[in-house]
């Protein structure tokens, strides 16, 4: 079965949650290193998402200003 993607808004709060551990140093180094990736990967893919946002708003506004149809679902 394929894994559902978290939502942008599920990443970050995941990302702030790793943040606050990694701030109070209340985790040891394995684990401080593990959450350190696991921080970083997320950032990759909310990057990843953010951009393929851009692209899908840039389709909506032409060259000349004026606006186009698009369809929200439609893959980048």
């Amino acid at each position: 079965m394929e894994k559902k993607e978290k939502k942008f808004e599920e990443k970050i709060i995941e990302l702030e949650e790793i943040i606050k551990h990694l701030e109070n140093g209340d985790i040891d180094l394995e684990d401080s290193i593990s959450k350190y990736t696991k921080a970083m990967n997320l950032i990759k893919e909310c990057d990843e998402q953010l951009k393929n946002i851009e692209e899908k708003i840039s389709k909506i506004v032409m060259e000349d200003g004026s606006l186009k149809e698009f369809d929200v679902n439609e893959t980048a």
